[in-house]
């Protein structure tokens, strides 16, 4: 589990196969668990300055290969004794969004990201959601897209500041709307169930 609070911008030295070479600060032991831009990934080798993560093939197919190149957001797992901060990240990606505009405004910046219908439904207002591994608060919500506002400490400790118009993104929608979402939708016998009946559950948590 995860805060979506990054703890480094590390850098992708290598992608072997299935294998990244992670250049890092942080030294990790083996077996653990490493967010690579919101992905979980499981360290197989440490060395002195890098470390080892592996993809499976199911990350390879839905991740795209830039989002493991360059500079990437950190963030090892959370220990049983940590201060829980950010919110509930599990490192699993639920959908690709896409950057539709940025709009600079007074002392933050704007980010509205296009996301398909078929996860919009677990995108809740004032909620919670991870953009490449950071936990941030959902503003507005429309039919295929939503807006988050970015703070200048947030710019300055990410690579957000860095996106475009067009950008894609890894997105993971909060953990309790997933759960009531998958429950109502079961339980009622209903494909699809509006953002807002999920908004009215998730308040009860």
């Amino acid at each position: 589990m995860f805060t979506g609070l990054i703890r480094e911008i590390a850098t992708v030295k290598a992608q072997r196969g299935n294998r990244l070479t992670i250049d890092s600060k942080y030294t990790p032991k083996l077996g653990d668990s490493i967010a690579i831009n919101g992905v979980c990934l499981t360290v197989v080798k440490v060395e002195q300055t890098t470390f080892d993560v592996e993809l499976g093939s199911e990350t390879r197919e839905i991740i795209g290969a830039e989002k493991f190149q360059g500079r990437v957001h950190m963030e090892p797992a959370m220990q049983a004794n940590d201060r829980f901060e950010g919110h509930i990240v599990q490192g699993h990606i639920d959908a690709i969004g896409v950057i539709k505009s940025i709009t600079q405004n007074d002392n933050s910046v704007d980010i509205v990201i296009g996301i398909s219908k078929e996860h919009i439904i677990n995108i809740i207002p004032k909620g919670s959601v991870s953009i490449d591994g950071v936990s941030l608060t959902i503003n507005d919500v429309f039919e295929d897209s939503f807006r988050l506002t970015i703070i200048p400490h947030t710019i300055k400790e990410t690579l957000i500041g860095t996106y475009k118009v067009g950008d894609k993104i890894n997105i993971e929608t909060d953990l309790f709307a997933r759960y009531i979402s998958h429950i109502l939708a079961h339980k009622n016998g209903k494909k699809n169930i509006t953002w807002s009946d999920i908004e009215r559950m998730h308040s009860l948590y």
